[in-house]
Order: C-alpha cells, then structure tokens, then sequence
C-alpha cells in the first residue's frame, strides 16, 4: 500500500522546485505568509492539481491503514506523518521524509484563498474536506489547521463514510424513546465525551434512526458538518458555521424559524449556545448536542457553572425541565486491540429532576447507579459489562473508569 510512485515523484520534484523560492532570511509567521501568497497563490492549476491529488492519495491510504486520524507539519512533526490506528499515533515511516517547507506546501494547498486568509487572521482554522469517490461517494474529514512554533500543521480525522447502526448501541427501549421523535417531541439530549470518544458518530445514528422511522425536519448546525445526511423520511438541513451562519447560537436561534422538529447543535461551547439551546428545547424542539465532559453529573454541572451565578437558579429550573437524557462514552482499546464503546446513561426522572433543581446534584450518580428499569447505567457499570464478556481486562476497567473506587468494588 503506497501513493502511486508518478504522482509522488511528480509531487516531490514540484515541491522541491517550489522550495527554492523561499527566501532563507524568512522566518517563522513570515515564510508561511510568503509560502501562501508567493508560492501557493501563483501556482498553475496544473501544479495545483497535482499537489491536491498527491493529498488526496495520502488521505486514501490513510483509510486502508484503518487510520483514524493523520497528523503533519511542524516542528514536531519530526519532519514525518503521524497516524493514529487503533488509538496509537505513530510516524508513518512508509510515506517518507518531508522538509517543513513540503508539508507547509501541501497544507496551504489544499486550503481554498477565502482558508488561507482566515488562518492567518486567527492562526488556526476548522474546516472540512471532501475527496470525491466511487459512484458518486463524497469522502470527507474533519480537519483542523493551525500554528506551531511559527509553522504551520494540520491534523485530519477520517469521517465514517456509513453510518454506524442505531442497534448496535444498546441502548434500551425507554432511552430509544427519548431520542424517537415519534415518542418525544421536546427536550434536550446531550451526548458527551472527550474529544476522540465518538459524539458525532452516535448523534449521527440517533439522526439516521429518526431518519428512517418518521416523517419531519432536522436541522444541523456543525463546524464543520462531518457526515452528510442524505434526507429520506426527514428532510435533513445541514449547516456549518462559518459558511451558512455565523456561530452556533445564530444558526440554533435562525434554525427556529425554519419550522424545524429536531435541532442538532455540533457543540456546545459557550454560555450563548448552552442558552440557546436551552430555550429551543423549552420552546417545544428536540434539541441534540454534546459537551466535552467524561460524566453525565459533570455535564450538568458545567452548563451550570458556564451561566453567571445570578441566573444559575433559573437555569437549574430550565434545565430540569427540559432535559431528557445524558449519554457520556468512552472509546476504551479491548484485548484484541479492538476498539470498543463503553458509555453511562442518564434519563430524566422526579428524582433527578428535583437534585438539579435543588443543587444537590452530587445524588445523581447514586440515581443512576440504582435507574436500570428506566434504561440507566453508569460508566463503571457498563465497564464491568464488557469485563464479563472478557472484551477488556479489570486492569483496563480501572483505567477508563471515572469512580475507581466503585470500579474496584464492581469487579470484586
């Protein structure tokens, strides 16, 4: 598995024909300003093309390496590409050495001029990017590019070009009722997890399933959209900041006034989007979104904490009131270097409802812990799940684990 040796060798002796057009005395923010305006804006579409393709083909054989995500450019970078495959990332000593100045190139390349000009005001820019593929498939990756002591690097994850099955979760009949629009027609649900730990994939399988089993209008507001969604029973209205709106919050507060069922909000990262989203889902709306927190208490406690302590009682009534499920997950590696997804369930009931409203949210976990009726589970007790059906080690269920403790105690 290698780029095709023509376009390498294409790729490689433009690169260093291009190179040498750098002006040594250039360093740092000024060569890569150089590098964009001097090198890439001038290049014939003929060289262009064939930068991108030579990307393009590395992004591919990325894929077969069953890579999740590529790393490149930069001082760090050790003038190599990074992968990560099965959660290890490791220098990828089969695609070569590159200069600083090669993977600057090629980054800067692949950005459109209205990219280049937002990286340079901001020093580091989210954006998507799509390979075309097979019988009219659009392969896509998130991708963040960005600064490093000067330079300039790029990070790529690999977007699921399928969707994982609904079923394939677990998730019990009352929680699937939370998420059906056919059930609920109201209230927030949060899914939330550490970068890497799979938020987008499971909203995108809570989307699909809604997709596939009623009739109504989901909008999306991402940055940047991941999977596109192909509308079927649903018409699905996908929008990335940036590009169809200017933030999270204008895009939640327009999207009211489309006459949408469900509202996906990507993230949410600011005080502005958490009440935004609060009030979509108090105005009748499906709200899903997710939040970089390891735990479903946690969740509840950083909108809380994200809103001035003046609001914070109006908030915890709202929040009661409107929210109907956390799922916090984890990608924990198995015995067989298979990756597998372990996560805690919270669904809303009285008794969780009155612990926010009356700030005692630390009784939560001990709800959830005794919720197995209502289709709860915490982290711990889904470690101890996969422990049974010998997937991970007890050393590894202590590892991922949030309560080691009550881990310990679990596996004894």
């Amino acid at each position: 598995m290698t780029v095709s040796s023509n376009m390498a060798l294409e790729a490689r002796n433009l690169l260093d024909k291009l190179k040498k057009r750098i002006p040594d005395l250039l360093l740092e923010y000024e060569r890569q300003r150089f590098i964009s305006t001097e090198i890439v804006d001038k290049l014939t579409l003929e060289e262009l093309a064939s930068l991108r393709e030579y990307m393009n083909d590395v992004l591919m054989l990325m894929r077969e390496y069953e890579a999740s995500d590529i790393e490149m450019g930069g001082y760090s970078s050790t003038h190599h590409i990074w992968l990560r495959i099965k959660g290890e990332k490791k220098q990828a000593e089969q695609f070569g050495r590159f200069d600083i100045d090669d993977f600057s190139i090629l980054i800067l390349a692949i950005l459109t001029g209205e990219q280049r000009k937002r990286l340079f005001e901001k020093l580091s820019y989210d954006f998507s990017y799509t390979i075309p593929g097979l019988n009219d498939q659009r392969i896509r990756y998130r991708a963040c590019v960005y600064f490093e002591l000067g330079d300039i690097a790029l990070n790529m994850r690999a977007i699921n070009a399928k969707i994982r099955p609904y079923e394939s979760y677990g998730f019990g009949l009352n929680v699937t009722k939370m998420f059906s629009l056919e059930h609920t027609h109201a209230g927030l649900i949060l899914i939330t997890g550490i970068t890497g730990s799979g938020k987008s994939t499971t909203m995108d399988a809570i989307v699909d399933m809604n997709n596939e089993t009623v009739n109504g209008h989901i909008v999306i507001i991402a940055r940047p959209i991941e999977f596109v969604h192909r509308s079927k029973n649903c018409i699905i209205r996908q929008r990335e900041v940036g590009i169809d709106t200017l933030s999270f919050k204008n895009g939640t507060i327009e999207s009211l006034r489309q006459d949408p069922d469900i509202i996906v909000i990507g993230e949410m990262r600011d005080p502005q989007t958490i009440m935004a989203g609060l009030e979509a889902a108090d105005s009748g709306h499906k709200v899903l979104s997710t939040l970089h927190t390891s735990s479903a208490v946690e969740s509840i406690d950083r909108i809380l904490g994200e809103v001035p302590s003046i609001e914070q009682e109006r908030v915890r009534n709202r929040l009661a009131d409107t929210l109907k499920c956390v799922v916090s997950q984890k990608l924990v590696k198995g015995r067989q270097n298979q990756i597998e997804l372990v996560k805690e369930v919270l669904v809303m009931t009285p008794s969780i409802k009155a612990a926010i409203r009356n700030n005692n949210t630390s009784e939560i976990y001990q709800m959830i812990s005794e919720g197995t009726k209502y289709g709860m589970m915490t982290l711990e007790q889904d470690l101890k799940r996969v422990v049974r059906q010998r997937k991970i080690t007890s050393e590894q269920a202590i590892k991922y684990a949030n309560n080691k403790r009550r881990m310990q105690q679990l596996l004894n």
